[in-house]
């Protein structure tokens, strides 16, 4: 068990993660750059970008890169100088560090030697295209980044889809295309979505329509930068008091529904039997031979 209490004094340093602007620079808040300037090192994703932020806020704080390749070997002496009593403030390229960026494994460290841990509010772009989208926030799930093989990635969004939240990811402008093309075989055309790229920016944009809609944009434009999707969920998975929508269907006109929807086959099966709590091979049994 771990107690922290954020500001009562302890004999070392501390961790403060630090959110730095996902691209206009005024969105740093002065809680922020009162820490870079105030701790004695900071912990960056790739020290040139960070360099940019600094220079352009007149701040001179000593910087130390920590990235995926590099963390194994800098964890350590980040740890030994909290543990001296060094403050340090680690930080990625933009917006929120440890949330598909490097970071949580020094975190994890970090609460293992007992040293505290601030986490300073700021910038993310998933949340800010979650508001934008228009669709459903009562209920969101951050996924980040999808597998990159088609396979392992359908099979990702099949397992999501038994989930009723809006479905956020992070994906790069020329993987998107492909994305949204196995999105639209395992939710269907008609699902709705928004593909927002740029945030921040100058060319910050909101593409918000049906799965089919948004594919037929992409097609006719050229994407750049990081995008964001929003995806609704909505699996039909409403309760009617203690009737679910599909008790009156049989499993074949079940599965049917789904592929009027725009699944597949093989995809509504699997969806048919997480609904029902099924075997798939029963689902699959029942539709293509007892029918």
């Amino acid at each position: 068990m771990n107690n922290q209490k954020s500001f009562v004094p302890v004999d070392t340093g501390t961790l403060y993660v630090v959110p730095t602007p996902i691209g206009n620079l005024e969105d740093i808040t002065l809680r922020a750059l009162n820490i870079l300037k105030a701790v004695s090192l900071i912990a960056a994703e790739d020290t040139r970008n960070t360099k940019k932020l600094l220079n352009h806020f007149e701040i001179t704080t000593p910087l130390i890169s920590y990235h995926e390749h590099s963390k194994k070997a800098k964890e350590q002496l980040l740890i030994e100088k909290l543990l001296q009593g060094e403050e340090i403030a680690l930080v990625s390229d933009a917006g929120m560090p440890a949330i598909s960026d490097p970071g949580s494994k020094l975190i994890q460290e970090a609460i293992q030697e007992d040293i505290p841990i601030v986490v300073l509010p700021g910038a993310n772009a998933a949340l800010c295209a979650l508001v934008g989208s228009g669709l459903p926030t009562k209920q969101f799930l951050f996924y980040g980044f999808l597998p990159r093989k088609k396979k392992e990635k359908k099979e990702e969004l099949e397992r999501l889809m038994a989930n009723k939240a809006t479905l956020l990811f992070y994906e790069s402008p020329y993987r998107v295309k492909d994305t949204i093309k196995v999105i639209e075989g395992v939710f269907g055309g008609e699902t709705r979505i928004a593909l927002v790229r740029e945030l921040t920016k100058r060319f910050e944009e909101y593409i918000r329509g049906t799965v089919e809609e948004v594919l037929a944009w992409i097609e006719e434009h050229e994407l750049k930068g990081e995008c964001c999707i929003v995806l609704e969920n909505n699996n039909d998975q409403q309760n009617n008091g203690d009737l679910l929508w599909w008790s009156n269907l049989s499993i074949t006109e079940h599965v049917d529904h789904y592929v009027k929807k725009g699944s597949t086959k093989k995809n509504a099966i699997k969806q048919v039997a997480i609904e029902r709590k099924l075997p798939k091979r029963e689902v699959y049994q029942t539709y293509h031979f007892d029918a």
